[in-house]
């Protein structure tokens, strides 16, 4: 029998993995807020590097959560790809009118220590964690551009990462995690993607720990060096020394942060700083938001890795400097608007 998903963020991210899971092992239905009339009426179209053009015409398509949550069956995964731009329980809120006792969560944002509002909101249903790398933007109400990768590593959420689950439900819920991470990178494999991974919970964290060498140093950077694309600041020779020395910083607190290294496996800055330069002609999805005078994932990326350093003894001054710099910046922007 088909699993029913719910994909809540239909822009590039969302939309782009949301039109790759196996469509006769899931029904894929998404729910749009400002898209919904374009997506409704010809679903949404992909313009993509790595499968060429196509048309995703989602199952249903909902304009809002609570017109999903009166949906005729349960959801049996909700995916979470909007911005992670809340930290006080907001996002998770929001979604409550579509989780069931059957429901899991699988939260595809952006920073670290999302997971935690989530698992506050509902400490019953098993939470997949995921993290991505893409390259990709939402160009119209309902076309997606994707210009490079398609990684996305998933694995269950536990909130001790040292202690592990100590009691019966508690188990009970890691085991359904760790279900639910195996499902969505077997539907996402069977439509395609070749590198969907999965992981076990301390793994997992470390893999999105060590994204923030792109968002914490790279999509930051952009944003105060005015707008700049990834490719264009890895060929200045001023920003290339900055954006290394932020990656180092993170890649130094790891230990701390988790009590042991990051894997051997993950790619160091030096294969990132490569990596990008291949990648021209794009803007990260931060400064995208700058440009367009939309919210940041200010938090998600920058404030929360901050505060998870400090009380590890792992003060991170160079990403600080940025997170003071660009809470000024936004509030100041929201005072003169």
């Amino acid at each position: 029998m088909a699993v029913h998903i719910l994909v809540v963020g239909a822009g590039a991210v969302g939309g782009f993995y949301a039109s790759r899971f196996d469509a006769e092992s899931a029904h894929v239905s998404l729910v749009c807020r400002s898209n919904y009339d374009a997506v409704r009426e010809g679903g949404l179209q992909l313009r993509t590097h790595s499968f060429g053009d196509y048309t995703f015409r989602p199952r249903e398509v909902y304009a809002s959560i609570d017109a999903a949550g009166g949906a005729p069956h349960a959801w049996d995964y909700v995916v979470v790809a909007t911005k992670a731009l809340s930290t006080d329980g907001g996002a998770a809120e929001f979604v409550r009118p579509v989780v069931r006792d059957s429901t899991a969560l699988v939260l595809v944002q952006n920073g670290v220590d999302v997971e935690r509002p989530f698992r506050a909101a509902f400490p019953h249903t098993p939470i997949i964690s995921a993290v991505t790398v893409i390259s990709a933007a939402l160009e119209g109400p309902a076309t997606v551009t994707q210009f490079r990768w398609t990684r996305i590593s998933f694995g269950p959420y536990v909130e001790d990462l040292r202690g592990g689950a100590e009691t019966d439900a508690a188990r009970t819920l890691l085991a359904r995690g760790e279900e639910g991470a195996r499902t969505m990178a077997e539907l996402l494999t069977r439509g395609g993607i070749k590198d969907a991974e999965v992981y076990d919970a301390l793994h997992l964290q470390m893999v999105r720990w060590h994204k923030l060498c792109i968002n914490a140093s790279m999509n930051v950077s952009g944003v105060l060096a005015g707008g700049r694309g990834n490719a264009d600041m890895v060929r200045d020779p001023v920003l290339r020394a900055h954006i290394e020395a932020c990656m180092h910083e993170v890649l130094e607190a790891a230990p701390r942060v988790f009590g042991r290294a990051l894997p051997d496996k993950l790619a160091t800055p030096e294969a990132i700083l490569r990596s990008t330069e291949r990648n021209t002609g794009s803007l990260s999805s931060m400064v995208q938001d700058w440009l367009a005078g939309r919210p940041l994932e200010l938090e998600a990326i920058l404030g929360n890795a901050v505060r998870l350093g400090e009380a590890h003894d792992a003060p991170m001054p160079r990403l600080h400097a940025m997170y003071a710099l660009l809470q000024s910046a936004q509030a100041q922007r929201a005072r003169e608007h």
